[in-house]
């Protein structure tokens, strides 16, 4: 007898995604995780929020990478990651492997736009922690690079401080991932066209509104508002 899986959709659940306060509370929180591990890794949470960084994506963020002025919108020209693999698995022989993007060819970047409230959030990190030997932001005390399981655990204290105990017993925010998938719903509900969205977070436009199709709030209002109209003109 063959038992056929489930297929799955891909698709965001709309109850992890957080709003922009529980954001910001969140992130709040993490400061309070631990002596200095929380509030070193404040700042790589920060990004996958503001600028919808894949938690690879902002392990992998150097010094170099980050154009941020004194007033306005900063930069993010995304070039490295650093996935955990496990050692039987890299090249180095390392825990972690430096690699190119997700879905892109070796050597191309990518470009995210930053809003003012990370910027000045990235200059305080680097003002007050500095870097790795390698230009890094977001390391260890040593110098090495933060595993999920470090940074899960500490997302998981910071979300008791957060949030209330129905939401921690919730989907809401459960991952680190999720702080992500805010960030492209946030941009889709705000009005934010397709390509452009795609091309910040590094998804095609096909796997996006897919993936975030029921996280695009408030838009059966808006279509039938336009149907109305369209009718009456």
């Amino acid at each position: 007898m063959k038992l056929r899986r489930p297929k799955t959709s891909g698709e965001v659940d709309r109850r992890s995604v957080v709003n922009p306060a529980q954001a910001r509370e969140l992130l709040v929180a993490l400061t309070y995780c631990g002596r200095t591990r929380g509030p070193m890794l404040a700042a790589m949470f920060a990004c996958m929020y503001f600028s919808g960084l894949r938690p690879a994506e902002a392990a992998g963020l150097r010094e170099k990478d980050c154009h941020l002025p004194s007033s306005g919108w900063g930069l993010l020209t995304l070039e490295k990651t650093r996935p955990q693999s496990g050692k039987r698995f890299t090249d180095s022989g390392e825990g972690f492997d430096e690699r190119g993007l997700k879905h892109r060819a070796e050597g191309t970047t990518r470009i995210v736009p930053i809003p003012p409230e990370l910027v000045t959030i990235l200059r305080t990190h680097l003002e007050t922690y500095g870097t790795a030997k390698d230009g890094r932001l977001f390391r260890t005390r040593t110098g090495g690079v933060i595993s999920a399981s470090a940074y899960a655990k500490i997302w998981k204290e910071a979300r008791t401080y957060a949030l209330t105990p129905e939401q921690v017993a919730s989907p809401l925010a459960a991952r680190p991932y999720d702080l992500r998938h805010a960030a492209v719903s946030l941009w889709l509900n705000a009005g934010v066209h397709a390509p452009e969205a795609a091309e910040r977070a590094g998804h095609g436009i096909d796997v996006m509104l897919r993936v975030y199709a029921k996280c695009i709030d408030g838009q059966c209002e808006i279509a039938n508002q336009r149907i109305e109209v369209a009718l009456v003109s």
